[in-house]
């Protein structure tokens, strides 16, 4: 499994903005490498100003927390032990804990600790692949069943690394959903790059619209537009990052065994679920399913559109 996004840089660049559209405010910034906004079903500017305020704030926080892009970072001191145990905070175990319950549940498909193949892939809409015995080589540093973990302790033999790119967006917006509902009576939608949660309706009972690329448009088109009413929502697909090999069109969703993108799953997968990290992870998971994608989230009982 990889599914984190190399950054636009390594901090963030736009300055923050806060508009009215319509009949509520809409606060945006760029936090993880993209995009983020929050829309508050408010007439209040000051509140919509401290609410987007909290909002940036926290995906700041856990962009600096948790990218694999940061030096410092506990993510940094894991991936450059050189071998020796870690200890790391609740916060981090968490995700880690939820990360192997993952593993677990996709045997061994969705693994933390397959972005180092990143070192011979690149999904840029050309059309080099590695060769098959560069992916072996980096292989030999993938698989969660080489790393030791005690539930607060993780060590991992030298050259190994892990990557919560593909939980730490999901995990921030949920996180900013939860320290903006604490502060208002207003119900809002939180957007990070496409993976959103609804606190609930807007005020004239309609539902939060959102679109969705069209992956035969290469990011550029919508395919649909939803309402999102309450609950996560989140799209996996290769819209926006993929590579053409021998007249087809590879994602970067990589099976973690093999080194190679998964073959056979929708172009565009996209997940309604309680939460966003839910929301997300089912529709990484489904993806790893290649051509059982739609049978694996049937069998989950959520709401889903494939493309």
């Amino acid at each position: 499994m990889s599914s984190s996004k190399p950054p636009a840089s390594s901090t963030s660049t736009a300055a923050p903005s806060l508009v009215r559209e319509g009949d509520c405010f809409v606060g945006r910034f760029t936090a993880m490498a993209g995009p983020c906004e929050i829309l508050i079903d408010t007439g209040d500017r000051a509140e919509a100003a401290a609410l987007h305020r909290i909002a940036a704030i926290e995906a700041g926080r856990i962009e600096r927390k948790f990218s694999r892009y940061r030096t410092g970072n506990i993510i940094h001191r894991i991936n450059n032990a050189g071998g020796a145990p870690v200890a790391v905070d609740e916060e981090t175990a968490l995700l880690i804990r939820y990360a192997v319950t993952c593993y677990e549940m996709s045997g061994g498909l969705f693994d933390i600790t397959s972005g180092v193949l990143r070192r011979v892939w690149r999904f840029d809409g050309g059309s080099q692949v590695p060769t098959t015995e560069a992916v072996d080589a980096v292989l030999e540093h993938v698989g969660w069943h080489r790393v030791e973990w005690n539930g607060s302790t993780l060590q991992m033999p030298p050259g190994m690394e892990i990557d919560l790119g593909g939980l730490g967006k999901e995990y921030a917006v949920d996180r900013v959903a939860a320290l903006v509902r604490a502060q208002t009576r207003h119900d809002f939608l939180v957007n990070f790059g496409g993976d959103l949660f609804a606190s609930g309706p807007r005020q004239s009972g309609r539902g939060w619209h959102v679109a969705v690329d069209d992956p035969e448009q290469t990011g550029k088109a919508v395919r649909s537009r939803l309402d999102l009413t309450r609950g996560g929502m989140a799209t996996s697909g290769d819209a926006r990052r993929y590579v053409l090999w021998n007249g087809k069109r590879l994602g970067h969703i990589l099976n973690p065994k093999t080194g190679w993108p998964v073959e056979g799953a929708p172009r565009s997968i996209t997940v309604v679920a309680d939460i966003c990290l839910e929301a997300g992870t089912l529709a990484t998971l489904a993806a790893l399913q290649g051509p059982g994608a739609a049978a694996f989230l049937d069998a989950q009982g959520v709401e889903f559109w494939l493309a």
